[in-house]
């Protein structure tokens, strides 16, 4: 199911008065727990005639507080970036979306302004949905009851949601989705998110080393405090053609010919040359192969792209595309 989409980076929404069913969270990879709430969202704005909302945040509040501690090393890793989220969400049918912005601000307003400002002045809230231990506010001072008395005075509904399991009865979450990508489990990621693992994103100009070396790439910058493993996966890549196309990535910081940069995803297509600079290609990680190393030199590098290809060969013989 999909629909139009409304995002709104700032409320009141300036085109729509329409009352909205809501939930709150922050979506990270909209996994197979989130697609099951967005469901029952959708299923409630149809009953009672509502729009379809979520309101999700950037930063992440957890990347805010550990930034503002001097914490770097609390800040949650990504999932996905906000274009794969929010077209996740509009995928799942979501009608509206609020990106509110985590900032002093938000973290300093009250339980009751919360409430106010947002639930009741800017979305209209007529049902909203939030987990059992949803709390709100300066100090996460609100809490459910606290919505149901509001809900009262403003006339909209609360529910609560109980966590949803996987087929072996664990809780499937964003925490769990990380942790398999962290150590490059990409069955578990999929059969956490339903679907794999991918990054999207502008194909941008590199150094060009790889097409002086036979391996010509098409390079993606990754989302900041990227989820996934650094190293070599076998992959697919959607956007380029009209088809599908096979090839094998490298994730991680170059460390054979630079010695600090930024993180980069560096796809080779087997078999193919194509002109994709600027195109928007949505890359699908399918089996990790080995870890991101830093070779002696170019020649022992080659010879480890070249297993690396022939071993992206095997699994798409064997798999198919």
């Amino acid at each position: 199911m999909k629909s139009d989409l409304k995002l709104y980076r700032s409320l009141p929404r300036r085109n729509s008065t329409a009352r909205s069913a809501v939930t709150i969270g922050n979506f990270d990879g909209v996994h197979l727990g989130h697609q099951a709430i967005l469901h029952r969202v959708n299923d409630v704005a149809r009953q009672q005639g509502l729009s379809s909302c979520v309101m999700t945040f950037t930063p992440h509040p957890r990347a805010f507080f550990a930034q503002r501690g001097q914490r770097p090393e609390l800040i949650p890793t990504q999932i996905s970036g906000l274009r794969d989220k929010v077209e996740a969400l509009h995928q799942c049918g979501i009608e509206q979306i609020y990106l509110a912005r985590f900032n002093q601000a938000m973290a300093d307003m009250s339980a009751a302004t919360f409430i106010e400002d947002i639930l009741v002045q800017g979305l209209n809230t007529g049902w909203l949905l939030v987990g059992e231990d949803f709390r709100y506010g300066h100090k996460r001072a609100g809490d459910i009851e606290m919505l149901r008395e509001a809900g009262k005075r403003h006339g909209f509904s609360v529910e609560t949601l109980h966590d949803v399991a996987d087929a072996d009865g664990r809780r499937i979450s964003s925490s769990e989705v990380r942790t398999a990508l962290a150590v490059g489990q990409l069955d578990r990621a999929r059969a956490l998110l339903g679907k794999p693992f991918h990054i999207s994103g502008h194909v941008i100009h590199g150094q060009k080393l790889g097409r002086d070396i036979g391996y010509p790439t098409l390079n993606v910058r990754v989302p900041e405090h990227c989820a996934a493993r650094s190293g070599v996966y076998v992959v697919r890549v959607h956007g380029l053609a009209g088809q599908a196309l096979p090839g094998i990535a490298s994730l991680g910081v170059r460390p054979t010919v630079i010695d600090q940069g930024r993180l980069l995803l560096e796809v080779h297509l087997l078999d193919q040359r194509l002109d994709a600079y600027g195109k928007l290609a949505r890359i699908e990680f399918l089996e990790f192969v080995r870890d991101e190393e830093k070779f002696p030199d170019l020649i022992t590098m080659i010879a480890a792209i070249d297993n690396d290809a022939q071993r992206a060969r095997d699994y798409f013989a064997s798999n198919g595309l």
